[in-house]
């Protein structure tokens, strides 16, 4: 990407530093996912907005999915609906024995859909539908990691 410039409401997601505790793989930073990650450290959630056709989309990439062109960032609310989740139960690769943990496709208000974990709330809470509010966990050195908890209000599942 070769602007840097971010539309929208910066830093306005609550974050938490975990830096000196987190046992979890850190992601590995390429050209395109390097400003998204530094911006979750930040506390703003970074989706893609086309210039040309007005697509959004999340996870982030060189070229719009819709027409090719060079997407540019935007700071998303944090907001979004539960879509779908899977609760983890069993101890798997290294640094993720702790279950249960809920894994969750999320809807944005914005329009795209992300994966992340819902924290803070017993397991059995989630459910589809359910409002959630992104926030950011500094996880390394300029290293950000959204994650989601449940909204105050809920929709039910229709």
């Amino acid at each position: 990407m070769t602007s840097e410039t971010v539309r929208g409401a910066q830093g306005t997601l609550e974050i938490v530093d975990v830096i000196d505790s987190w046992t979890k793989p850190v992601p590995d930073l390429d050209p395109v996912s390097t400003t998204y990650f530094r911006a979750a450290h930040d506390g703003t959630l970074l989706i893609q907005h086309c210039p040309a056709c007005g697509t959004r989309q999340h996870y982030p990439r060189l070229v719009c999915r819709h027409c090719a062109a060079t997407p540019e960032w935007e700071a998303a609310s944090g907001l979004g609906t539960v879509y779908t989740f899977t609760v983890v139960r069993q101890a798997g690769m290294p640094g993720f024995q702790d279950g249960p943990y809920v894994i969750a496709l999320i809807d944005l208000d914005e329009g795209p859909r992300m994966m992340g974990n819902i924290t803070d709330c017993p397991v059995d809470d989630v459910r589809i539908g359910a409002r959630v509010q992104a926030y950011q966990l500094r996880i390394a050195d300029g290293i950000g990691l959204p994650q989601w908890r449940l909204a105050a209000v809920s929709t039910p599942n229709a």
